[in-house]
């Protein structure tokens, strides 16, 4: 039996009625249309469908999107505003840290939550922070230097 549930994702709100075991990340790219969040893993392992819940970043696979109701969700969609990045967005694009850009999503999210909870983190602190978020591409050097790019700019 479906379930009625209200959310706003990145300032819109949503009505829909959902299968009870539907699962956030397939909520959001199926239903709503929002590709940004990537589906990778499904185990909670790569952090490639890494949202912001009420500011606070999880992996989309990992819960229901009954689990959403009444709440509000920011994605990669919902960072830039009048068509200008994020300052975290921008660190990524001067500093390279994508190769692929499958992973940058849920990277850029989960370092937002980490300068949130740490505004001036160390090196050793940023490869902390995003451990549960995997790239297979870059080698992460450049990752750890768009997020203290971003930290400097007081993202």
């Amino acid at each position: 039996m479906k379930r009625k549930i209200s959310l706003t994702i990145n300032g819109t709100p949503y009505v829909d009625q959902v299968e009870p075991r539907l699962l956030l990340i397939h909520y959001l790219r199926e239903v709503v249309g929002l590709t940004g969040p990537h589906i990778g893993c499904e185990t909670s392992i790569c952090g490639a469908c890494t949202v912001m819940l009420e500011g606070r970043a999880v992996k989309s696979c990992t819960m229901f999107a009954v689990q959403a109701d009444g709440r509000e969700l920011l994605t990669i969609e919902g960072l830039a505003h009048d068509g200008k990045l994020d300052t975290m967005q921008e660190a990524f694009w001067n500093e390279h840290g994508l190769q692929c850009g499958f992973c940058t999503p849920g990277m850029i999210l989960t370092a937002k939550q980490l300068l949130a909870d740490n505004p001036s983190p160390t090196d050793s602190e940023i490869r902390h922070g995003l451990e549960g978020n995997l790239c297979r591409c870059t080698g992460y050097q450049h990752i750890v230097n768009a997020v203290r790019t971003a930290a400097k700019a007081g993202a």
